[in-house]
């Protein structure tokens, strides 16, 4: 009788021990997210499953182009890609990104941009016309999503403060035949 007792007693430590291990991981490291919507296309599309990295800006500070999750309302959270940093200024003419002055290339919209068949991607925009600062202030990003036309994000909602952000995401995991690495 006790040899079951000790055998049930291991069983209930292993789960147990399981259970915290994988709430630590899920909690502090990775955790799952589905992709809500068209906004990140044709980078993500809708129902994507994808692994937040949690841990990266632990460690670390965001970079730019980075796909990042934040909490964008008290039960919503978005998935952007980082366009301007802290002390950045940005503007969008013509199509053309510039940061600090400097034209940047966007070889993930290169493709979307070259299907369309009625004007700009992005609307022209200045950070100090639709935010009222010149520049990203300290403690902030400023994000967009990937499908400019149809995307809620830093022109509509602000800067996002870098404490929001849950961390980056570059893995998608399902559905199987769309597993991939993107960036």
């Amino acid at each position: 009788m006790t040899k079951k007792k000790n055998e049930l007693f291991e069983w209930i430590k292993a789960l147990a021990i399981a259970v915290l291990l994988a709430a630590v991981i899920r909690y502090f490291l990775f955790a799952p997210i589905v992709v809500d919507g068209l906004s990140m296309m044709p980078t993500l599309q809708n129902h994507d499953r994808m692994i937040v990295n949690k841990f990266s800006y632990k460690i670390g500070n965001p970079d730019r182009f980075d796909i990042v999750v934040f909490h964008a309302t008290e039960d919503k959270d978005y998935i952007k890609r980082v366009i301007g940093l802290p002390g950045d200024s940005v503007e969008y003419k013509d199509d053309t990104l510039y940061i600090n002055g400097k034209a940047y290339e966007k070889p993930y919209l290169e493709e979307y941009k070259q299907e369309l068949i009625d004007g700009q991607l992005t609307d022209d925009f200045t950070l100090e016309g639709i935010t009222d600062q010149a520049i990203v202030p300290d403690g902030h990003l400023f994000v967009m999503g990937d499908n400019r036309r149809y995307s809620k994000d830093s022109r509509h909602i602000g800067t996002v403060p870098i404490s929001e952000v849950m961390g980056e995401t570059s893995l998608i995991y399902w559905p199987l035949t769309d597993i991939k690495l993107v960036k």
